[in-house]
């Protein structure tokens, strides 16, 4: 078995497209949640999300490119795009895009949601009942042309390869935040095991976009608290009503250790273990030990022959529901010691909950923190719950510290558990 590196890695989110912006926003404890103001939020309850209001695609891809391409895919490529130039490989040059793999995932569902809305009103007779057979002989007429290809849900894949010549072994997960998690967690045994020289894997979501928002407002996870702004999103506090959305990618290019040196590439850290459980609970309710959770922490750290009591810090999901909080930290705590030393934290009160995004995200902040030396904070963590004591959640300021082992954690909302373990090369 090989030993697996990541020598690229590629952040877009509303802290900023590109992952110096974003991990200079996260250190320096900035937030990018705000009141939303890509379309009128007036009819939802939860009001606030974080935009990425100065992302340009055209910075990685033409106008006819774009034209097929869903605020998703964008991000996707994005993110993708970062990570190859971060890597310093160009595929198309040297040849080598037949042994580069592609591992994504995301919760993408549909194609632009006005398309949808706009081809739908063609189906209402004038009672407003519904009428199949006349939407099906507009149909050619209702819709946008590029409806169907634009809503295909592995889209990224062809997007990505193209861009970069990517023709190896791929894939696309769907989900939540596990999806991104378990794309990086694919790649990295994909290399491990020799059926790829090199992959690009991460996740992605367009989860503060309009038809996400409208899905999510009604399934009691979002904060209803706007008019806390930027401090409604409050992992692991007290006072936490919810999770508050945000849009963006991260991406990491995984190869072989040999590879990377050979070729003088700079070295973040190497995975070394992925680990992954489901609760079998409930859907949308975690288990309120998080077992399964502990589990897939377990076979990470086992896969990697890693102590528990060398891990240093574990980016964790903290998403700032109740339960999800809770079950996370008693996680935590069943496998490690839960004396207070081990350290975590949450960065979606600064990002947003980037959905299919965000387990990738913690693998690119658990790989960032180990390579930097310094470990961003849990914003907003003002009144420490009992119920998540036994861990330092660094509050609210990013701490410098030697991270030489973390873990990065994601949760969906089906029960899925993912954990990643990386450490120091």
């Amino acid at each position: 078995m090989k030993r697996v590196v990541i020598t690229g890695i590629g952040v877009a989110t509303p802290l900023g497209v590109g992952t110096d912006e974003t991990w200079r926003g996260l250190i320096e404890g900035r937030s990018a949640i705000g009141s939303i103001t890509s379309y009128d939020a007036s009819a939802l309850r939860t009001q606030q999300a974080a935009e990425m209001t100065d992302f340009d695609p055209q910075q990685f891809a033409d106008r006819k490119t774009l034209r097929s391409m869903t605020r998703n895919d964008q991000l996707a490529l994005a993110g993708a795009s970062l990570a190859v130039s971060d890597a310093g490989l160009d595929f198309s040059q040297d040849g080598s895009g037949d042994r580069a793999a592609l591992f994504v995932g995301s919760n993408k569902e549909i194609s632009n949601p006005m398309n949808i809305l706009e081809g739908s009103l063609y189906a209402r007779n004038e009672d407003g009942s519904v009428d199949i057979r006349k939407l099906g002989e507009s149909a050619s007429s209702a819709f946008h042309p590029l409806f169907y290809v634009e809503g295909l849900q592995a889209a990224s894949i062809f997007y990505i390869s193209q861009a970069h010549s990517l023709k190896g072994a791929n894939s696309y997960f769907a989900g939540t935040a596990e999806s991104g998690l378990t794309a990086i967690g694919r790649a990295y045994r994909s290399v491990r095991r020799g059926e790829a020289e090199v992959a690009v894997t991460g996740g992605y979501d367009d989860a503060s976009s309009w038809w996400n928002m409208t899905k999510f407002d009604t399934l009691g996870l979002l904060t209803q608290r706007n008019d806390l702004g930027a401090a409604a999103c409050r992992p692991y506090d007290a006072e936490r009503t919810g999770t508050l959305l945000g849009e963006g990618s991260a991406f990491l290019v995984l190869e072989p250790h040999d590879r990377a040196t050979a070729r003088g590439a700079e070295i973040y850290a190497e995975v070394v273990g992925f680990g992954s459980a489901y609760d079998a609970h409930a859907l949308i309710t975690p288990d309120p030990e998080g077992r399964g959770l502990a589990q897939a922490m377990r076979r990470a750290l086992a896969e990697g022959e890693t102590p528990e009591d060398s891990v240093d810090y574990i980016a964790a999901h903290g998403s700032g529901t109740k339960q999800g909080d809770a079950s996370e930290a008693r996680a935590v705590k069943s496998v490690f010691s839960g004396d207070g030393k081990l350290v975590a934290s949450s960065v979606k009160p600064a990002t947003g909950h980037l959905i299919g995004g965000a387990g990738a995200l913690n693998a690119a902040v658990a790989a960032l923190a180990i390579h930097n030396g310094t470990v961003p904070p849990t914003l907003n963590l003002e009144h420490p719950d009992p119920a998540c004591d036994g861990i330092d959640w660094v509050p609210r300021e990013a701490r410098r510290t030697e991270v030489r082992q973390a873990l990065a954690l994601a949760r969906g909302l089906e029960g899925q558990n993912v954990a990643l373990a990386i450490r120091a090369a």
